[in-house]
């Protein structure tokens, strides 16, 4: 499960955690203001820093991002694969029975066409049926009532909900993952534990988390909203936007400024709306099946005893523990829905003909449905990685950060590369799949953090450590030697900071002269096919250390506005490590298919860091996997919902 605080080894307190965010937040808002940023800017950059550094404070030193296998891998030049090698589920099996009791229930819902209801919305029936099986109590721990799941058995368990019905499995991410239930297992009082779990696992609360406004998405820190103490009631004043699961009658997390600085209250929200509480409803293309509403307080009452207080940290702290869980879950469901996807070009394929021959046996539709099985191995590898770091410990922040951008873009290319260009033109008939589901197969895109601007994140905490260790002595001095515009050639500039640079000197030298971490005994049982590829990543990871901070060295304090440059370097450290535990992943599992599937995506990404074109064997490749799944099936397919064939033009 994820590491609560009072889990971790408590080398690392929260006073020390305070101390750290400081020295970080005065060098962070020198150098943005050395780089001519405004005052605010340096002050709210600041302030998402140290709300990083808190939750980075809650973990032991052994399970940080600095010890994570990503920063390793790149920074150490030993890659650890024992750490890309997940496991298989493990952990007690008791929760399984629930598990298997809600997909039952769920499939029976489907095949009776009563799962939403005349709002078109997932029916209230639907959501007691899961409750009384367990379902929402997947990862609360059972003396609170709850299954006891761990990450690993939950996220893979998400996936095969998703495959039934993706916006199930989102209710069950936002319920557990990103609702109220981890912010009260994690930063709860015993209290406040017992008041509120035994609620949320039963689903008689259920829950959501209140932390965009309008002005505040991927910029936290312009929060508007207020909580006020008075008596034993903080007075809340404000509005929220684009809350999923938020209705009337539900549990919600809320992210508001107390004294001016972040804070969470678990809130209750009244079953009907009335003067100090608001339901704001708008349209909304994604997420149809789900409620997505603004809310309004003015002057409504919480009680105070609901304000969580972390041991280190502030409400900041509290919504970022919380979205690994989210974006893990996000790949996971990714899964699921691109499984969907793919059971119903089976069929399709094989009807449609052209020319006299079905589709299936041309060689771009076979190329579409390779694909489409590469991409799904990814999503499930990087699932049950990510999910198997949770279990150990780990923050996980890089390894969640890949599977949510891997999933997510995974799924907008397998629907409109792949899905909707196969079904052509039915495809936008009203009733078809694609065109009914279409925003919410590009959704995830944007949820738990834009792609692109996930992977700015990815690279400012991949290189965080090494601009503190090599970069930040240097901006000080430069400070100190009041050098605005530093020229390492300069012979001046040089030798006032001979101190700081020669420390970095030794590191690129030694970097220079490393060659790639050889694994021949730890590879000795990989496949052959797939050998080669962890080796190439092997090779890549040699480069993009220079690579990073060359880019650091050349652009300075102006890096940060690279965006462009920050997030393809990102990417390419994102797509060695892809291909890595998609490897690593499939060879455990011994499955034919998946290796076959695993080398297809390995090659795919090999091409795009190297810029080489695709040769005759690997059309030959592709063809061989999609034939070996149109002949035996894909893992997971057999249970899903095929649509009608032919979609039939819809009646007005």
């Amino acid at each position: 499960m994820t590491t609560k605080p009072e889990e971790t080894e408590r080398e690392d307190l929260p006073q020390q955690g305070q101390q750290v965010a400081s020295r970080d937040i005065s060098f962070a808002e020198t150098a943005l203001r050395m780089s001519g940023k405004s005052e605010e800017e340096a002050l709210r950059t600041g302030a998402v820093d140290t709300a990083d550094d808190q939750v980075e404070a809650l973990f032991a030193q052994k399970f940080k991002t600095s010890n994570s296998p990503i920063h390793r891998s790149v920074w150490d030049g030993k890659v650890p694969l024992e750490l890309f090698d997940a496991a298989p589920l493990s952990g007690e099996p008791t929760c399984q029975p629930a598990m298997e009791r809600c997909l039952q229930a769920l499939r029976k819902h489907v095949d009776d066409g009563d799962i939403f209801d005349e709002r078109g919305k997932i029916s209230d029936e639907v959501l007691r049926d899961l409750a009384a099986n367990g379902y929402w109590g997947m990862l609360i721990e059972k003396e609170y009532g709850g299954q006891g799941a761990t990450v690993q058995q939950f996220m893979s368990f998400l996936t095969r909900v998703a495959a039934i019905d993706p916006t199930c499995a989102g209710l069950a991410s936002v319920h557990g993952c990103i609702g109220a239930v981890d912010p009260v297992r994690t930063f709860g009082t015993d209290e406040q534990k017992q008041r509120f779990l035994p609620r949320l696992a039963s689903g008689q609360s259920l829950s959501a988390f209140a932390l965009t406004e309008p002005q505040a998405g991927s910029d936290l820190t312009a929060l508007k909203t207020t909580a006020e103490l008075q008596g034993d009631h903080y007075i809340v004043n404000g509005q929220k936007l684009f809350i999923t699961n938020a209705i009337p009658g539900r549990t919600i997390g809320l992210v508001c400024l107390i004294n001016n600085k972040p804070a969470a209250l678990i809130v209750d929200l009244p079953k009907e709306e009335n003067d100090s509480f608001r339901i704001v409803p708008y349209g909304l293309y994604a997420l149809k099946h789900a409620f997505n509403n603004g809310l309004t307080f003015k002057n409504f009452k919480v009680p105070k005893e609901n304000l969580l207080q972390p041991k280190a940290g502030d409400g900041l702290t509290v919504a970022y523990h919380g979205l690994n869980l989210g974006r893990l879950a996000l790949c996971a469901g990714a899964s699921g829905t691109m499984r969907i996807m793919l059971a119903n070009m089976l069929p399709w394929a094989n009807f449609r003909q052209t020319y006299g021959q079905r589709i299936e046996t041309r060689e771009l539709v076979k190329r579409r449905i390779a694909r489409t099985a590469a991409l799904i191995v990814g999503a499930d590898a990087l699932r049950s990685w990510g999910a198997w770091l949770l279990d150990q410990g780990y923050r996980g922040e890089l390894e969640c950060i890949i599977a949510k951008i891997f999933g997510s873009e995974a799924q907008k290319e397998v629907a409109i590369e792949y899905f909707m260009k196969t079904h052509g033109g039915r495809s936008f008939l009203q009733g078809h799949m694609f065109g009914d589901n279409v925003h919410d197969f590009l959704a995830p895109c944007i949820y738990e953090g834009e792609g692109e601007m996930l992977g700015m994140a990815f690279f400012k905490s991949l290189a965080k450590q090494h601009g503190m260790q090599y970069f930040e002595p240097v901006g000080k001095a430069l400070e100190r030697e009041k050098i605005k515009n530093f020229n390492p050639m300069n012979p001046a500039h040089a030798f006032a900071l001979r101190n700081e640079l020669v420390p970095y000197a030794f590191w690129r030298f030694g970097k220079e002269l490393a060659g790639p971490d050889k694994k021949d005994k730890e590879l000795e049982s990989v496949s052959p096919i797939l050998k080669h590829h962890i080796e190439f990543a092997l090779d890549m990871l040699t480069e993009h250390p220079l690579e990073l901070s060359g880019a650091m060295v050349r652009h300075q304090l102006r890096l940060a506005d690279r965006q462009c440059l920050i997030a393809e370097m990102s990417q390419r450290v994102q797509d060695t490590i892809t291909i890595i535990v998609a490897s690593m992943w499939a060879n455990r599992t011994k499955n034919e298919t998946y290796i076959a599937a695993a080398d297809i995506l390995c090659r795919d990404l090999t091409r795009k860091l190297t810029g080489e074109r695709p040769d005759d064997a690997y059309y030959k490749a592709t063809r061989k996997l999609a034939d070996r799944i149109i002949e035996s099936g894909f893992d997971g397919l057999d249970e899903i919902k095929r649509h009608e064939i032919l979609y039939g033009y819809p009646e007005k």
